[in-house]
């Protein structure tokens, strides 16, 4: 009869493993190529820059806040590119709207802080690649962390921003796109 017991424990536990459901990041706007919405407008460029809608399910279990960033590794910078740094996202949130990396418009979570970029401000900055460069990826992430604030403020660089997520973090998340021009 024990065998029987620990025989339909171990199934029930290996069918809810089975089922079990990841943190996942999907986009509406994101097909795997960045368009002109997203690109930036400027430094040759002629892009919307608009941040792309971005949504997130199944967030681990104490999850007390999330942060978003886009990086592309494949700028010839030597340390890649930040894009955009968004966190001291509410635990409630589940999606931010297009354009919401643009702090003009106030479409982020009240409390939510976009820190500087690799373009010296705060906001999201489109792609941007140097013009015949190979394509280049960009790594949407969102983070579920531990912590309901960073402790950090709008002027935070994004490596210091990284040290604390990674820090801070639960689980990740993420979407990839590319784009050349």
């Amino acid at each position: 009869m024990k065998n029987v017991f620990a025989t339909m424990a171990a199934v029930l536990f290996v069918s809810g493993a089975l089922f079990a459901q990841t943190f996942t990041l999907k986009s509406n706007d994101l097909g795997g190529q960045m368009t002109l919405k997203e690109v930036f407008n400027g430094f040759g460029c002629t892009g919307q820059n608009l941040s792309p809608q971005l949504s997130w399910q199944n967030a681990p279990a104490g999850t007390k806040s999330f942060a978003v960033t886009m990086y592309d590794k494949d700028a010839p910078t030597g340390s890649g590119f930040w894009h955009w740094v968004v966190f001291d996202l509410p635990a409630n949130a589940s999606e931010l709207k297009q354009g919401a990396g643009d702090p003009a418009k106030n479409l982020l979570p009240a409390g939510a802080i976009q820190s500087i970029t690799d373009f010296g401000k705060a906001g999201y900055g489109g792609p941007c690649p140097p013009e015949g460069d190979k394509p280049h990826q960009y790594l949407i992430t969102v983070y579920a962390l531990k912590t309901d604030k960073l402790g950090l403020d709008a002027n935070a660089s994004p490596a210091l921003v990284g040290f604390y997520l990674n820090a801070s973090m639960l689980a990740k998340a993420s979407v990839v796109a590319y784009y050349q021009r």
